[in-house]
């Protein structure tokens, strides 16, 4: 028996998304996002459509890379970290576990945000 290669989740107004295992790491990444095949997406991580996520980046357990979500290359996102929709997280920078990044927001190249810091619009 054939196993299904891919996740099925129904997004608030109906629409059915498909998620596929990343190759590297095993977490799910929506059809419709890319994700660079060197970046490393951990089983519990996920990446929601028009997201991208840049070669060598890192997104830990339980993190989220949102909607047209940016993450650059070499970006580390900690446990449980969210990037929200439109924001871009810069080349090298670093969010610390559960460290929320909010929506259409720029975090800078090799910028370190702390543990469980919520960064807004300015």
């Amino acid at each position: 028996m054939a196993r299904r290669k891919y996740v099925e989740f129904e997004d608030d107004d109906g629409t059915m998304l498909r998620y596929v295992q990343h190759p590297h790491g095993g977490g799910l990444v929506e059809r419709g996002a890319k994700v660079h095949p060197t970046a490393w997406v951990s089983p519990t991580a996920y990446v929601d459509p028009g997201a991208r996520v840049g070669a060598e980046a890192h997104l830990d357990d339980g993190a989220w890379v949102d909607r047209e979500a940016v993450v650059a290359a070499r970006a580390r996102l900690g446990k449980n970290t969210h990037v929200g929709p439109r924001a871009v997280v810069g080349r090298g920078a670093r969010l610390r576990d559960g460290a929320k990044v909010a929506g259409e927001v720029r975090v800078p190249d090799f910028a370190v945000v702390g543990p469980d810091a919520v960064v807004h619009a300015a």
